[in-house]
């Protein structure tokens, strides 16, 4: 990063004009200090750009090349991949060949948005390998998170496995699998979620144990290619449109509560508690759920659906913030509250009402997903 001209010119010059002056020693010094400066300036920059520019979601998908019906699961991908959000960072790797060979799992994209097409074509040029080279294709994956100057998601870091294959074809002990898979993922220092589609997996038992061992859901088993494209779509794209409406919900709710019991508070004569839970209720941001939301109305109508009732109750929740404002200082002004608490209610039930539906859309579209969880 490059210091203004205007502040590197000035920085050179009052440098200059102290050496002029100085003995050798405190030269030294000054271009030490000098330097630190530089480097504290650049560093922040740095800081600065990775913040700017981290994605929302990194999402790396691991198909497995081992045999089977590999054609329906480049098409479901392809047209996952291709409903994502616009802020999602996408990378594709695949598994499958021969045991210890170096190619036996291979990066065919590296992480990047806006990359949904680069993705299709690499994963239409997949060639099926030999055996199902699971573990150390989780193992890559896993380290593909942790490249140089690789930008960390501001919210999750998922792999999304899709095999035919329930264990590792190159290792019959699978507790010894399970167990380097959460060694590599602890020493990446990062928290990375799993789901894992079975397609077509005649034996359940190893992919539903590896899962468990990893504490992430269960896998969805699909043994059509349309029940493939669903349950991959699931994971891929309603999820995250689930899980930022919810929070959402999560954050706003309890923010509105505690107003609620400031207005017993304020009958009290307790401000400091009113207070209190008006500076929370402020507090209570959701921008970035929204601006994961935003991304994502390109992808079904359930994401337009749910973002607006997010950003509805963004401003319901702002319009309580505001009338409980106005009830804590005709309070404090000792001013009869029969105006403001009578604005405060209607404010209030307007949230509710609007929470109260968003809860069910919620609970409606976590039901359509792998064995209906609500």
């Amino acid at each position: 990063m490059a210091l203004p001209v205007s502040a590197a010119d000035k920085l050179s010059s009052a440098i200059q004009k102290t050496q002029a002056g100085l003995k050798p020693r405190r030269r030294g010094l000054w271009l030490t200090l000098a330097v630190a400066l530089v480097v504290v300036l650049v560093s922040g920059g740095i800081v600065g750009y990775r913040l700017l520019f981290a994605p929302l979601y990194k999402t790396a998908f691991l198909i497995d090349a081992a045999g089977g019906d590999l054609p329906s699961v480049v098409e479901a991908l392809t047209a996952v991949a291709g409903n994502s959000g616009e802020r999602d960072s996408q990378s594709l790797r695949s598994f499958g060949g021969e045991c210890g060979a170096e190619d036996n799992t291979t990066r065919l994209v590296g992480f990047g948005t806006g990359n949904q097409e680069e993705i299709a074509e690499a994963a239409r040029s997949v060639r099926q390998g030999a055996k199902a080279t699971l573990q150390r294709g989780i193992l890559e994956a896993v380290g593909d998170f942790t490249t140089p100057l690789a930008l960390k998601a501001k919210q999750v870091n998922r792999i999304i496995v899709v095999t035919r294959h329930g264990e590792d074809a190159c290792d019959t002990d699978s507790a010894f699998v399970r167990a380097q898979i959460r060694d590599r993922v602890a020493t990446a220092g990062l928290k990375i979620e799993f789901r894992f589609v079975g397609y077509q997996v005649e034996d359940t038992r190893g992919l539903t144990d590896l899962a468990a061992s990893l504490q992430t859901q269960e896998p969805a088993f699909a043994t059509s290619p349309d029940e493939l494209r669903r349950h991959l779509d699931w994971f891929a794209n309603v999820e995250p449109v689930l899980r930022s409406s919810q929070s959402v919900v999560n954050v706003l709710n309890p923010a509105v509560e505690k107003l609620n019991t400031a207005t017993t508070a304020i009958r009290n004569g307790r401000f400091d508690v009113a207070d209190a839970a008006l500076t929370d209720a402020r507090d209570a941001v959701v921008d970035l759920e929204i601006e994961d939301l935003d991304s994502r109305i390109g992808s079904s109508a359930d994401a337009v659906r749910l973002r607006d009732k997010a950003v509805r109750l963004r401003t319901l929740q702002t319009e309580v913030v505001a009338a409980a404002g106005t009830l804590i200082g005709s309070a404090r002004s000792g001013e009869d509250l029969t105006d403001p608490l009578a604005g405060y209610s209607r404010a209030a039930d307007a949230y509710n009402a609007e929470a109260g539906t968003m809860t069910k859309a919620l609970t409606d579209l976590r039901a359509l997903g792998p064995g209906g969880r609500r």
